[in-house]
This record gives structure tokens, C-alpha cells and sequence, in this order.
């Protein structure tokens, strides 16, 4: 028989071990739950102002342009069962100095098929690192619904170090967490990728998800955080983001909707870099609307021009 201190003793044990489990989840609910999530308000990066270069040697300005190399990396290929390799391919991937796509069906990456987002997103930058990592100075990584401006991404990166690790973005800010959205793309120098390998096969960067299954992009900031790497937003000389998660359909009736009186400067910035939820379709049209409208005798005069990559067959 099973005295009653006994019991007593065995139900204290039980309801502590479960008190001490329901803490650890509690705590972490904060950055792993979906709706809790804020504007970031820390961590701001602001693009140069075009003067900046207005008073640069036309010699500097040309080193500058040609200093900054840009890998594209699409993770994924597929949506909603749509492929969009061949879309992505004749439109903005061809400005990038080189542009990959990774997915679970990539056979030298992954020996599984596999779902797992944050997985297929180690591996490839495990891969990219170790092939790429000394030949670009920044890494920029998208899903393939999104669209981007090479040339407006360069002239932000233009002053930054790429030897100082830097992870820019859209940044959000859930609980204490504060990640780069995934949507908007994910910018990362070359010294964040030399920390981010360093770090990826320790048990910091294993599945920190719990109850709910964690974001890639924030298992990605929870890792990187390790490494001594911050989210920091992206921002143009007015303070406006410049990496989208939504749309430009999207943005556009938001600012309609909150501010009718000045629809174009609530919605975008002028030298935004990247859109996303795009059909393969609203690509080609932001591709026509970006890269092939112009007006009629009228010609920009930009301080500095972004060659294309050589032999690409470009817009």
C-alpha cells in the first residue's frame, strides 16, 4: 500500500515537472505565435541620397557600380503546383550577377524529399557558402512569388560593408524576436554567411519550434542571433521600406484606402526593391512596367549605371 504522504509526494513531483514544462513553452509563445506580431522599431538602415555620388570622380562611381556582386538565390520552385522557373528566368533573375533555384528537388542538396522549410533553407546556404561564398559580396535569397530590382538592391548596398555582417530586409518584430520576412526577401553580406555556416551544424540552429511549427525566416534571425548577427530594416532616404512583402496591386489600395491624398507616397517608395505574391503573369508585367516603358524623349540621369551580367541576354 501507497501511504498518503507518499502520494502527496508523487503528485508534488508530477505537478512541478509539468509547471516547469508549461513555463518553457509559455515563455516562447511570444516568437512563435503567428498573430502577435508588431511593427519593428529598432534597426533602421537608410539608403544614400543621390548627391551622395554627385560629388564622386565618375572613376569612383564606375569602381563602385562594378563592386557590388549579387547572388540570387530562389528557394523553391513551385507554387499552388505552377512552376515558376520559366518565368523567373526571362524576367528580373537575369539581373543578378548569378541567379540559382533550390528546392527539395535539387539531388546534390537534399537526399530526402523533404517539406521542411528551414531545412531545404540550411542546406542551401550550407551549399551556396562552400561553392559561392568567396566570389559575391552579398546573398540575396526570395521565394519565387516575389519580384525584384536588382539595380535599386545595389544602390542601397552601395556604402554598406559587406565585410561587417549585415541581414537586412522587411523586418518584423514578434515578441523579443525581431527576423527579416522571407516574403520580402532576405539580404545577407558576406560576413553574415561565413557566421551563419559557422553556426548552422550546432544544436542553436536545429528546430527551435515547440507547439506551433517556426517560421524558416524565423528559425533563420534565432540562429543568426547566435552567430552575433541583428535583423536591420531597409529603409529609403525618407524612410520608407524598400523591401515589400505584399504586393504593388496591394499597396496600392492600402494607400488608397488610408490615405486617398497622397495614394503613390503612402503606397511605394520610388527606389523600392522587391514585391511579392506575384502570379507568373503579374511578373511579366511588372517586368514590362519596370524595365521596358519608357516616355518618349525623355532620358534619366542616373549617377551610376549597373551593367548587366556579361553575355545576359537582359532587358
Amino acid at each position: 500500500m501507497v501511504s498518503d504522504s507518499e502520494v502527496s509526494f508523487f503528485k508534488g513531483i508530477l505537478l512541478g515537472s509539468i509547471s516547469s514544462v508549461l513555463i518553457t513553452v509559455f515563455s516562447q509563445i511570444n516568437i512563435r505565435q503567428e498573430g502577435n506580431i508588431q511593427d519593428h522599431e529598432h534597426h533602421h538602415l537608410r539608403a544614400s541620397i543621390r548627391e551622395d555620388f554627385l560629388k564622386m570622380p565618375d572613376v569612383q562611381r564606375i569602381e563602385f557600380s562594378k563592386s557590388i556582386r549579387v547572388y540570387c538565390i530562389i528557394l523553391g520552385e513551385s507554387v499552388y503546383g505552377r512552376s515558376y522557373r520559366p518565368i523567373l528566368k526571362q524576367t528580373w533573375t537575369k539581373h543578378c550577377d548569378e541567379a540559382e533555384f533550390y528546392s527539395c528537388k535539387n539531388d546534390h542538396l537534399f537526399n530526402i524529399e523533404t517539406n521542411d522549410m528551414w531545412l531545404q533553407m540550411r542546406e542551401t546556404y550550407k551549399y551556396v557558402f562552400e561553392k559561392y561564398g568567396y566570389n559575391y559580396n552579398w546573398f540575396f535569397l526570395t521565394r519565387p512569388t516575389t519580384f525584384a530590382v536588382t539595380e535599386n538592391l545595389k544602390h542601397f548596398l552601395l556604402k554598406k560593408d559587406a565585410t561587417q555582417p549585415f541581414y537586412l530586409g522587411h523586418t518584423i518584430k514578434s515578441g523579443d524576436l525581431e527576423y527579416v520576412a522571407m516574403e520580402g526577401g532576405i539580404v545577407l553580406s558576406m560576413e553574415s554567411m561565413k557566421r551563419l555556416n559557422s553556426v548552422l551544424n550546432s544544436e542553436n540552429c536545429a528546430d527551435q519550434s515547440m507547439i506551433w511549427k517556426l517560421a524558416e525566416d524565423k528559425q533563420l534571425a534565432l540562429c543568426l542571433k547566435y552567430a552575433g548577427v541583428l535583423a536591420e530594416n531597409a529603409e529609403d532616404s525618407e524612410g520608407r521600406n524598400v523591401f515589400n512583402t505584399k504586393s504593388i496591386v496591394h499597396l496600392i489600395q492600402e494607400a488608397i484606402s488610408n490615405n486617398p491624398q497622397q495614394v503613390i507616397e503612402g503606397c511605394c517608395s520610388d527606389m523600392a526593391i522587391s514585391f511579392n505574391g506575384l502570379t507568373p503573369e503579374k511578373m511579366e508585367v511588372m517586368m514590362y512596367g519596370v524595365y521596358r516603358l519608357r516616355a518618349f524623349g525623355h532620358h534619366f540621369n542616373d549617377t551610376l549605371v549597373f551593367l548587366p551580367p556579361k553575355d545576359s541576354e537582359n532587358d
